[in-house]
Order: structure tokens, then C-alpha cells, then sequence
């Protein structure tokens, strides 16, 4: 794809908050087959003791509609984004306060390792997730929804944003719901920390 062509595909993408969306809409990005549709982004808000063994995958679709408030816009609530393409459900972007992540919270190494950070320092945003839908992947999504990301976190309120993404593009497409560091760099954040091989912590001041 040419520089003009790609800049085509981003300039068609539109970035909601995902109560503004159908419930329906979230489903369609993840699919009925593969990671996305097993994880139903409840990978960092498993309580404790809990595994996706332990639930069925229709619970976490109920869990996901409860934390995005999906169907109700003007709820105020300000979990996740959804990307559109001419009108059509295409990406999705886990971006809240980084307290609401649970699981991230109780890890030891990423994104603490050889940091002093308030663990409940609700100011400081995070981004966990970043999935685009099979068929939409390499236009430009991930960037655009990086990207707002940042202006929704910083519209809310954060002091900063973070995220975890791999330092790879070789990771499998498992590993790769993190985003990558070129998608977050290109939105301004920086490198900060590197608590392992394969992951980074990058972060933006907002003010």
C-alpha cells in the first residue's frame, strides 16, 4: 500500500466511545472464532482466583456490556473506543483508568518492574488492548485508535496514559492485542521502561 492509500484508509476511520455503540457492534469486531472472541477483552479485569476456565465466554460478553456501558450514549461511562470504517464496527481499544484493571494491578512485572509508581493512582489512564477486526488489519486502525486514545484520556481528565505494547512485530497475532510501540510512538508516547524482553512501558504526560 502507497503512503497516499494508507492515508485514505485512516482518514475514513471514525473513533467513538463504546457506549455511544451498539452492544452489537462490540460482537461483531471480536467475532464468533479465535482470541478476541474467548478473551472478550477480560484479560486484566479477572478477579482473583478467577481464569477464563472458570466462567463461560457468554459471562465475559456480559461483563464487557456492563463495563463499557455499551448502548447507552451519554451514560458517561469511559471504558474503550470503537473504531468505525464507512459506518462498519471494525476495531476496539480498552483505554480507562489504569485502577480498573485488576489483573495489570496484582502483576508483578509488567508494567512495574524497576518503577515507584501509586499502583491506585486513579489519574493515570491505560491503554490494555488494541483489536482490530479480521479483513481491516495493516490499514491504519491501530494508529487511529492509539491516537484517540490519547485525546479521550486527556478529555477525561488523566494526568497520563500508558501502554504495554510488544517490542516485536514477529509476536503472534495472540501476543499482538497490545499494540506495538510503533502505533504508540507515533501517538507521542515514549519509552520509559523495558520490564522484559518482549515488552516496553510507554507513557504521556497530559498535564
Amino acid at each position: 500500500m502507497t503512503p497516499g492509500a494508507r492515508a485514505a484508509v485512516e482518514a475514513t476511520v471514525e473513533v467513538v466511545p463504546a457506549n455511544e455503540v451498539a452492544c452489537a457492534d462490540l460482537q461483531t469486531i471480536f467475532g464468533t472464532k479465535g482470541q478476541g472472541s474467548r478473551c472478550q477483552c477480560q484479560r486484566y479485569k479477572l478477579r482473583p482466583r478467577e481464569s477464563f476456565a472458570s466462567f463461560p465466554v457468554e459471562q465475559r460478553v456480559h461483563r464487557l456490556r456492563e463495563q463499557t456501558d455499551c448502548g447507552n450514549p451519554g451514560s458517561g461511562a469511559t471504558s474503550g473506543l470503537v473504531a468505525f470504517v464507512d459506518d462498519e464496527p471494525v476495531g476496539w481499544c480498552a483505554v480507562e483508568p489504569r485502577t480498573a484493571y485488576e489483573g495489570l494491578v496484582r502483576n508483578q512485572r509488567v508494567p512495574w518492574q524497576g518503577r515507584n509508581e501509586d499502583k491506585d493512582d486513579a489519574s493515570v489512564w491505560a491503554v490494555t488492548c488494541i483489536f482490530v477486526r479480521a479483513g481491516y488489519r495493516r490499514r491504519g486502525i491501530s494508529g487511529a485508535l492509539a491516537g484517540a486514545a490519547v485525546d479521550f484520556a486527556r478529555q477525561s481528565g488523566a494526568r497520563a496514559l500508558e501502554a504495554y505494547p510488544m517490542t516485536t512485530t514477529n509476536a503472534i497475532d495472540e501476543e499482538l492485542h497490545v499494540g506495538t510501540v510503533g502505533i504508540f510512538a507515533e501517538a507521542g508516547l515514549v519509552e520509559i521502561g523495558r520490564p522484559t524482553l518482549r515488552r516496553a512501558v510507554m507513557r504521556i504526560d497530559l498535564w
